[in-house]
């Protein structure tokens, strides 16, 4: 568990799209701007911040990387006016055919949800 998160800026959206933040990294940013909060006192996760609809379904933080249903949920979270963010803001251009997989479009949503988060 990282106790160090990097800030939430544009840099950091880009090293998410860029694959040079890992994925344990990644998943722990979102965690966090969602609310979830590691006690390390008690070795446990804290949901109370974390908004309803998610803390039942997700008592502890899920795994978006790897997982496809929260990753799901995650993506239509973003509100519809910010679905485009990362090419809007950022200018993304997406990743080339051959290029990306399931992985890559997990961590473009992720990123997109950062972004979103950031900017509202």
């Amino acid at each position: 568990m990282t106790t160090q998160l990097p800030p939430l800026n544009t840099d950091t959206i880009w090293a998410i799209l860029n694959e040079e933040i890992d994925d344990a990294t990644v998943n722990q940013l979102v965690w966090y701007y969602l609310g979830y909060r590691y006690d390390q006192s008690r070795q446990t996760w804290d949901s109370t911040q974390v908004a309803e609809d998610w803390r039942e379904n997700y008592p502890d933080p899920p795994n978006f990387v790897e997982n496809r249903p929260p990753i799901i949920r995650l993506t239509r979270s973003i509100p519809r006016e910010n679905k485009q963010l990362l090419k809007e803001k950022l200018g993304f251009k997406g990743y080339k055919i051959g290029e990306f997989g399931p992985k890559q479009a997990r961590r473009a949503t992720m990123a997109n949800w950062l972004l979103s988060y950031l900017t509202s």
